[in-house]
């Protein structure tokens, strides 16, 4: 696994739970909105990345203080020793929240049939009729697949969210009425706007993001579909 980051501390990513952070680098997408280039499209810095073995040293040294370890990316499911990294993590008595973006449905079965993971968070990127046209160069996901990905993890009973980043030219009323056809049934669901900022994208800016009461709509559509949905 190529670790790209590391933050030490967060009361923010893993709910009720203090956590440190793990950033792998690599991605089999490209979405214009990602605030995450330099795990994306930038050349590793290797002077500036960690080993496996640096970050179980670290958590180490703070197992009486943290409760848990997020991994993020990236995708984290691309690397093929992330089921090893994880039960190295979970040895020392921490909480696994795994973050995804679902594609690889094989992957996310092979270690929801593990349980090494506590919480699992799924991007649903746009509608289904969206992903298998790629974004930006990335691989052409196919919507089964990330349906697919979903159904297993809402059946294993897991804790777990979905969420989109929803950007204005990529989501509409149209595109959250399919990802809640998509996720129907689910428990949590969180909203969050674009931002602008460091993006992979670069000429994104504030016209691309939704405004409150814009988001507020899209709330009480999503309502429809899931039982708990929240506005980032």
């Amino acid at each position: 696994m190529i670790i790209a980051g590391l933050e030490k501390f967060t009361l923010l990513d893993y709910p009720g739970k203090m956590s440190a952070i793990i950033f792998t680098y690599g991605c089999d997408m490209r979405c214009p909105y990602c605030h995450n280039p330099e795990l994306v499209t930038q050349r590793l810095d290797r002077k500036n990345a960690f080993s496996v073995d640096d970050v179980i040293d670290f958590l180490q040294t703070r197992v009486d203080k943290l409760e848990a370890v997020v991994i993020t990316g990236g995708e984290p499911t691309i690397h093929r020793d992330l089921e090893d990294v994880i039960t190295r993590i979970r040895e020392l008595g921490y909480m696994i929240k795994l973050d995804t973006n679902g594609g690889s449905p094989e992957r996310v079965e092979s270690i929801l049939e593990l349980g090494i993971v506590d919480y699992w968070a799924m991007d649903i990127k746009y509608g289904k009729d969206l992903y298998a046209q790629g974004v930006n160069g990335g691989r052409k996901i196919l919507e089964r697949d990330v349906e697919r990905s979903i159904r297993s993890i809402m059946s294993d009973g897991v804790d777990h969210e979905f969420r989109t980043t929803v950007m204005k030219g990529m989501h509409d009323i149209d595109s959250m009425h399919k990802i809640g056809e998509m996720i129907n049934g689910a428990d949590n669901y969180y909203i969050q706007n674009f931002r602008p900022g460091k993006t992979i994208d670069p000429t994104l800016n504030s016209q691309n993001s939704f405004t409150q009461g814009e988001l507020e709509d899209f709330k009480r559509i999503m309502e429809a579909y899931v039982k708990n949905v929240y506005i980032r």
